[in-house]
């Protein structure tokens, strides 16, 4: 299925620092000047996994995957693991890799997890702190301050809708000149989202990682962006399959509903199979599409020059 929807669519004295971790490695940079907030952090150093999976995150950071020929957009990429660990190799990797090759600076979201002596808010907060922080330094960067998105997969499409719908939630006590910085995406890409923390579909793993058993309804509705869209939420495109076991496609269905009720952009691209964790998708298979049919919509609605 298809679903369209189309609308209309500082110099700061505090900047970070880009840094290497080696002469072979991309460049990256972290988040925080100091101790990130909420928490002390897992005491055992950052762990990859054989498949390039992130986990015992305690410096927050984007790395950084610059285009030889910048088209002035950006994209924060987020990818998913339930808030239990962030499936770089798998998802916000290669799609980095793939928006920069087609001009986009593409910054890799590496935020801490909730599970790991870090509040259930620490995600939020690195979000939101990484678009202030690229935000503050478009000029630097060849960004355009008003093309800069934010494209998450999974748990890491969670985080994408969240920091679309509620950019200026009061999520931590401003640190430098940065925090002054707005962090509304310009648009969002949300793929295989876990999306809603309310009945019956919150039986995903990264509902038990933010919540506790017996959270209110209140608390459930605070972490279901769907209930939170309004009339500032920025265009949304969402791709998802229909036999997705582990975020039942219902989750992409509420979140279309409540763009469509709030007169938000949107574009929305079931595919007949495809299961989850798909990444950039397989070779002809059908959700293979999602990554041109994100490049024309970017394209389409002024966010990136066709890609």
């Amino acid at each position: 299925m298809n679903f369209t929807r189309r609308g209309v669519l500082a110099s700061l004295a505090v900047l970070p620092v880009l840094a290497h971790a080696s002469a072979q490695e991309l460049p990256f940079i972290d988040l925080w000047p100091g101790q990130p907030p909420d928490g002390m952090g897992p005491a055992e150093p950052e762990r990859v996994s054989a498949k390039g999976a992130i986990s015992r995150i305690s410096k927050p950071r984007v790395i950084v995957h610059r285009p030889a020929r910048p088209n002035g957009s950006a994209v924060l990429v987020a990818g998913g693991g339930g808030y239990f660990q962030i499936e770089r190799g798998m998802e916000s990797e290669p799609a980095a890799a793939w928006l920069a090759a087609r001009g986009v600076t593409a910054l890799e979201l590496i935020y801490r997890l909730p599970r790991e002596n870090w509040s259930a808010a620490a995600p939020f907060q690195d979000a939101q702190r990484a678009m202030r922080m690229i935000r503050a330094q478009a000029a630097l960067m060849a960004i355009d301050p008003k093309r800069i998105g934010v494209l998450g997969f999974s748990a890491g499409g969670h985080l994408a809708a969240m920091t679309a719908v509620a950019p200026s939630a009061p999520r931590y006590a401003p640190v430098d000149a940065i925090d002054a910085t707005g962090a509304r995406p310009d648009f969002a890409g949300l793929i295989y989202p876990v999306i809603t923390m309310l009945p019956p579909y919150n039986k995903t793993r990264a509902f038990r990682a933010l919540l506790e058993p017996g959270a209110t309804a209140a608390q459930l509705r605070a972490l279901s962006p769907e209930t939170l869209i309004d009339h500032d939420t920025p265009p949304l495109f969402i791709a998802q399959a229909e036999d997705d076991a582990i975020s039942p496609v219902q989750n992409s269905l509420l979140m279309f509903s409540a763009a469509l009720k709030a007169k938000i952009p949107v574009e929305m691209q079931i595919f007949p199979s495809g299961g989850h964790g798909w990444g950039m998708g397989a070779p002809g298979r059908f959700v293979a599409q999602w990554p041109d049919l994100f490049a024309r919509w970017l394209a389409l609605d002024g966010f990136a020059s066709a890609l």
